[in-house]
Order: structure tokens, then C-alpha cells, then sequence
């Protein structure tokens, strides 16, 4: 749950807005008795009738006074806003609890309390509070969904005062905002055996210096209840103290998932379009990668990785896994199409090392960048492409036989060492990633008696 603190008292009181403002908030019937009021006055003092001044002058006033009594109204009240919870997948609704803390001395009168929120969460909501005690708290609750992932700003918080005969209305806004982040929908993914994995993450793990309290081979001062047999006698003799050292540690496993965001490589848009399949695709794989302690990196076809707890992006220990998760999710409720027309700068991240198991999400793939993403296995221990065609989502049948270009693609990739699945409007991500750990096992076992070292998908 995200809390919002009270956004400070508002004064309605308050001669920041002036008697002009206050005028400003004239509802229809004061507007309408005050033009009576004045039209009575005129044919008063026209036809000479004293009795029709006095109609005139009480249809005026009345409106007056209640302006320069609502403006002059003395109480503070004190709101806030809280989202349970602050980050929701789309679809799923959070719930937004208001509170009203009247801080003054006095009675409040009627109170219209409305919350400003974007459309595509709902009407705006508005609630009718009855006078608030000195003292007193009001608590009231509203849901909020949606459809489509994204960052919404909820607030400001704001208050109408009305006058007992409904001549004004004055409205008074809280200054803070709160924002609800819907990500994208994620399913739950079966546990599979991938290529590139050690015993306990997978095979192929690579071994590096653990820092932080973990053992490394790095020598360290003695402490107490040290084992003894783990002295380091050279270390010892060097510094004048006692030495002990530090055993070799694993690395996690490591996991690059690629998002292809190349607006040219998808068609349509929508909850239901080829583009938000990936991205969800994208969330699913991420958080199903996580929860088995791989150290896992999100990248663009831009090149752009979300910031992790390393130096090189991937997601540090795995006890921030939750917070990790929670910033990548967060990269994707707002990810949208990029201007770039190829994968160049992607592949020169993955140049860079062996960057264990790698899980892409593509759209359209020409020619040109089916050579591109056949590159990026080169470095990768295990690499599975979901490839959506952007003419099968175009049709929107899932029946219909793929165009030899987009099955020539596939055969490239294949080719290439991925293990290359085609995606159709309406598939299920758990289906084609049981599918794909299938066919990965398939492969590998076919090459595992004439080619060593080479891992063409999961096992």
C-alpha cells in the first residue's frame, strides 16, 4: 500500500482568491436571482414601484450575502490519500481511501469531496460529506481500473463548499498528487530445466568473486570463530596478522530478456494488439526468471537496459528480487514504440560477454534483422525467440497458415541456435513456453553427440 500524507490544511477562509473569485462561484440559481433581482430594480425604478425596489433589492442581495458569508467561513480541514495497493496489473482494480480531517474549531458545513482521476480509470468520483465536528474524521473509499498499463496521477483532492440556498459553491484543492502504476498482465509460467544453467540455477554457471560478505579468494582478516584450517600462512606472514581465506563462489545465472519495441515491427494497437502481447510476454518472463534467482537484465531494441544493482544492469541479489521485479515492471506499464529501425544497438549490448540464457520477444523481422537477431545467439548459453508476425495479428485469425516469409525467419533463427516459436493472435505464453522448453530439449539433445559446448535452447 502507498500512503499519501496530509497535503496541509485547507483554509476556506482564505482571502488568496478574493471576493472576485468567491462572485466566480455563483451556481445558476444565484446568477439567476441576481439577474432578477437587477431586472426588478430596473423596471422598479422605470414604472416608479416602491414594492417591486424592494423584490429587486432582496432577489439581489440574497446571492451577495451568501458569497461574502461562504468567503468569510473560518474552519481548516486536512485530506489525504491513500492507494491499496499503488502498483495493479491491468484489469485489476486498487481501491483509493480519502480521509477528512477537520482541524479547526468549528463545525463544517456541507462538503462535496471529489478526487481528480484520468478517464480511462473511471468517472471522476465524488462523495457528499455531512458537517464535520470539531475534531472529526470522515473516511471514504472508491475503485480505480484499467485496461491499459501506463502511470496515472490521482489528485488533486479537492472540496466544494455550498451555501444552505445553493446561491455559490467554492472549491478548494489540495496541492498533492499520488500515482497509480498498472503494469502489464503476467502469466504464471511452468518450471523448466533451461540450457546454460548450473545445479541449483542451471548448467554452465560462471563463477566469480562474491563480495559483501560472502566468500571470495581474496584474503581477509581473521575473525572470530574463522576455521582454522582456512589460514592463509603467505597472507599472514605479508601482513603481521592472522589471514584467513576466501572460497570461490558461483555466480547466479544470468538472463537478458529483449523487448523489440520497433514501432515498424508491429501493427495495431489496443489491449489486445501484437505490441502489448510482447510487453506482457516481456513482464511474465521477467518475473517467472526472478522467482527462480537468475540475475535478470531488461533490454531494448534501443540498447537501453533498466537500471539494476550491478554496474552492467542485471538484477542483484536475491533478496531484492522483489524490488527489482517491482522498477522493471514499472519500466514496462509506461514501455512504448520506439523510432529505430533495426536491432544494431541491442546486439552491441550482447557483444559485449557471454551473457548466459537470453529470452527475446520479437515483431516483424526483415531479412536484414533476422541476421541480426541470428548474431546475438553467438553469446548467448541458451536463446529463445517469440516472434510475432505482424500480418497474422493484422488478419487477427489464428488459423491462418503463416506467409513463407515469416516461416523462412523462423528457419533462420533455428538455424542460428535459437529456439524460434511463432506467435498467433490468441496464443497463451504458457503454452508456447512448455512448447519451446520441448523443442529446445529436442535440439540440444540432437547436437549433444557431434558439437560440444553448444546449448541451442533449454533442457
Amino acid at each position: 500500500m502507498a500512503s499519501a500524507g496530509p497535503p496541509g490544511p485547507v483554509d476556506h477562509g482564505d482571502d488568496r482568491g478574493g471576493l472576485r473569485a468567491a462572485l466566480g462561484g455563483l451556481t445558476t440559481r444565484g446568477r439567476s436571482f441576481l439577474a432578477a433581482g437587477v431586472a426588478a430594480a430596473v423596471c422598479a425604478f422605470v414604472l416608479g414601484q416602491g414594492d417591486l425596489l424592494r423584490v429587486g433589492l432582496l432577489l439581489a442581495v440574497l446571492p451577495l450575502v451568501c458569497v461574502v458569508a461562504l468567503h468569510r467561513t473560518r474552519y481548516r480541514v486536512a485530506g489525504s490519500r491513500r492507494l491499496s495497493p499503488s502498483r495493479v496489473p491491468a484489469g485489476a482494480e486498487a481501491r483509493v481511501h480519502l480521509r477528512m480531517d477537520n482541524v479547526s474549531r468549528l463545525h463544517t458545513g456541507l462538503l462535496m469531496l471529489q478526487d481528480r482521476v484520468p478517464y480511462v480509470l473511471g468517472p471522476r468520483p465524488r462523495f457528499v460529506l455531512d458537517r464535520v465536528e470539531p475534531g472529526g474524521v470522515r473516511e471514504v473509499s472508491y475503485r480505480v481500473r484499467s485496461d491499459l498499463r501506463g502511470r496515472y496521477p490521482l489528485g488533486p483532492l479537492q472540496l466544494q463548499l455550498n451555501d444552505p440556498f445553493g446561491m455559490c459553491e467554492l472549491t478548494r484543492s489540495f496541492s498533492a498528487y499520488d500515482t497509480l502504476v498498472v503494469i502489464p498482465r503476467t502469466e504464471p509460467l511452468p518450471a523448466l530445466r533451461l540450457a546454460g544453467e548450473a545445479s541449483g540455477y542451471g548448467d554452465g554457471r560462471q563463477r566469480s568473486l562474491a563480495l559483501a560478505g560472502e566468500d571470495d579468494i581474496i584474503p581477509r582478516g581473521y575473525r572470530h570463530g574463522d576455521d582454522l584450517r582456512r589460514v592463509h600462512w603467505r597472507s599472514t606472514a605479508r601482513y603481521g596478522e592472522l589471514m584467513v581465506r576466501r572460497e570461490e563462489q558461483p555466480q547466479r545465472a544470468r538472463c537478458t530478456v529483449l523487448l523489440d519495441t520497433r514501432r515498424i515491427a508491429f501493427q495495431g494497437a489496443g489491449p489486445e494488439s501484437a505490441f502489448e502481447w510482447a510487453v506482457s510476454g516481456a513482464a511474465s518472463a521477467l518475473a517467472h526468471m526472478l522467482e527462480r534467482g537468475f540475475a535478470v537484465r531488461l533490454l531494448t531494441d534501443e540498447g537501453n537496459a533498466v537500471p539494476g544493482e550491478t554496474a552492467d544492469g542485471f538484477a542483484g541479489s536475491a533478496q531484492e528480487s522483489a524490488d527489482s521485479t517491482g522498477l522493471m515492471m514499472d519500466t514496462l506499464a509506461v514501455v512504448d514504440h520506439s523510432d529505430g529501425g533495426g536491432l544494431s544497438r541491442a546486439h552491441d549490448v550482447l557483444r559485449g560477454s557471454n551473457e548466459g540464457l537470453l529470452v527475446a520477444f520479437f515483431g516483424d523481422l526483415d531479412e536484414e534483422q533476422t541476421a541480426v537477431a541470428a548474431r546475438m545467439r553467438q553469446r548467448s548459453r541458451g536463446a529463445v525467440a517469440f516472434v510475432l508476425d505482424g500480418d497474422d495479428w493484422a488478419r487477427g485469425s489464428a488459423g491462418a497458415v503463416s506467409p513463407a516469409p515469416a516461416a523462412d525467419r523462423l528457419r533462420l533463427l533455428r538455424e542460428a541456435g535459437w529456439t524460434a516459436m511463432a506467435v498467433r493472435p490468441g496464443a497463451e505464453l504458457t503454452a508456447l513456453w512448455q512448447q519451446a522448453g520441448q523443442e529446445g530439449s529436442g535440439a540440444q539433445s540432437s547436437v549433444a553427440g557431434t558439437t560440444t559446448g553448444l546449448s541451442g535452447g533449454w533442457s
